[in-house]
């Protein structure tokens, strides 16, 4: 008799975004202000995993997904400049700057850390009330270049 298998469903939407930043103590020309085209990849799944879907069949609509962490991309990151809060030479640079869009990250900016702030601290608070899981978050620094965190 087969063994019956346990289906997990998931979904990812793909989201954009233009952003400045640098890396602080880097070797090379990261160590200098630049800018990407951002691509970020969010992966979820039901809570409680599984294939719970909702009564249209899905685990939530895609939109959701894209009005809400986008929504706070646009706001925080979109076409500023993302720093870390120990380099204070940055910080001081972009604070002459107006008008001036800076985010203040804990971490140093690179695709790693801002992968993991946004499993970690963003997609919380902005999609903490669904009845979803973030399995992984993927941003893509260019189009060959990413950094995925996942839980």
């Amino acid at each position: 008799m087969p063994t019956p298998v346990s289906t997990q469903l998931s979904i990812t939407r793909q989201i954009t975004f233009c952003a400045g930043h640098r890396l602080l103590r880097h070797e090379g020309k990261c160590a200098h202000f630049h800018g990407h085209n951002y691509k970020v990849d969010i992966e979820v799944m039901p809570r409680g995993g599984g294939c719970v879907l909702d009564d249209v069949g899905r685990i939530v609509d895609f939109s959701v997904i894209k009005r809400r962490l986008l929504g706070w991309i646009d706001e925080h990151w979109d076409h500023g400049f993302i720093v870390w809060a120990e380099d204070s030479n940055a910080i001081a640079a972009l604070e002459l700057v107006e008008p001036g869009k800076m985010f203040v990250l804990p971490s140093n900016p690179t695709a790693e850390n801002m992968a993991r702030y946004l499993l970690e601290v963003v997609a919380p608070e902005v999609l903490g009330d669904l009845p979803i899981v973030v399995r992984r978050i993927v941003v893509w620094e260019t189009d060959t270049s990413s950094a995925t965190a996942t839980c």
